[in-house]
């Protein structure tokens, strides 16, 4: 699959996700096999005032390329500065946030809210397109609420303002996150176009991964919370498709492996006293169901050292790996 002239090397793409696709999840994910990853959204007017936090955000590495920064706005002089910046400091890709829900991003007039006003999001499509030589791609919902599910329309839009890829996720901004994702629905945005497009929502087992694509008849797939504590989950999904085979889980060996070459990660990229703070959700997620993980999580939210978080997950995953071992 090609999203304009770059090849992805699998056609299943770690999702943005606000607070959780920084560089260091991107990273792994990247190193266990995803096509393609992409940044947190990012709003275009804090990267052009360089804001700190922002440009954290946007940082990348060579490593995880083919890497797409996400941008919102509701501005296409705007949309069109941040997207050559983000091209300057080295993304592969930039993707046009459509769909987010929050209802902060939306009261801006950007966001899902732009599927309201098919103008107003053409003029930030063309611009965006216009103002680098990088390909630009698009995501989505299905539309604003069951009465307006205009993504077959604004796809097409999307496709003569020169976009490369559509991603759509299967709610409509009322829905927020409750509900089903709707697949089939995302079959009538691939009729609509012929650029590639990716089918998202809900995607948390290997069963769900076949069933999207399937239902969807997209050319691939984006994976968004069906990653969180589980990074190595993209790669069951291809190496899934690619045996018809499903993979077992990793041993809590490599579970404990993973989780601490990510929790190093985050120590670098922020600084140890916001590291430690940043990693807590990713070290909640990754434990969840293990014996005992309610009570390591409520002990880790009161550590506020890095040795002592790592100390405290040795001694609990080398109890756990003696127990299976025994």
């Amino acid at each position: 699959m090609f999203v304009g002239d770059i090849e992805l090397s699998a056609p299943v793409i770690l999702a943005p996700m606000s607070g959780v696709t920084d560089l260091p999840f991107r990273n792994l994910v990247k190193r266990l096999g995803a096509g393609m990853v992409v940044s947190e959204m990012i709003a275009s007017e804090a990267m052009i005032r360089e804001n700190r936090r922002t440009l954290l955000m946007a940082a990348n590495r060579p490593e995880e390329h083919p890497m797409a920064v996400q941008l919102a706005g509701c501005e296409p002089v705007t949309m069109a500065e941040a997207a050559r910046l983000n091209a300057d400091r080295g993304a592969c890709v930039i993707d046009i946030n459509m769909g987010c829900p929050a209802k902060k991003v939306v009261n801006g007039y950007a966001g899902s809210a732009l599927m309201r006003d098919e103008l107003a999001a053409s003029r930030i499509i063309e611009a965006t397109v216009n103002a680098v030589g990088l390909p630009v791609t698009l995501k989505m919902r299905t539309g604003w609420d069951d009465d307006n599910r205009n993504a077959p329309s604004l796809a097409r839009i999307a496709e003569n303002a020169g976009i490369k890829m559509i991603s759509v996720h299967g709610r409509t901004r009322r829905q927020m996150y409750r509900g089903r994702s709707d697949w089939r629905f995302i079959r009538k945005v691939k009729e609509a176009v012929s650029i590639p497009v990716v089918a998202n929502g809900d995607v948390t087992t290997l069963d769900d991964a076949r069933r999207i694509l399937e239902d969807s008849c997209a050319d691939a797939l984006m994976v968004g919370r069906g990653t969180y504590g589980k990074p190595w989950f993209i790669s069951q999904i291809i190496e899934f498709f690619e045996s018809g085979t499903k993979p077992p889980e990793p041993s809590l060996e490599t579970k404990f492996k993973l989780l601490s070459q990510h929790y190093e990660a985050m120590l670098s990229h922020y600084g140890h006293e916001s590291g430690v703070r940043v990693a807590r959700k990713h070290l909640s997620w990754y434990t969840k169901g293990l014996a005992g993980s309610a009570a390591l999580r409520d002990r880790l939210n009161r550590l506020d050292t890095a040795n002592a978080v790592k100390a405290a997950l040795s001694d609990f995953f080398n109890a756990r790996m003696w127990s299976a071992a025994a």
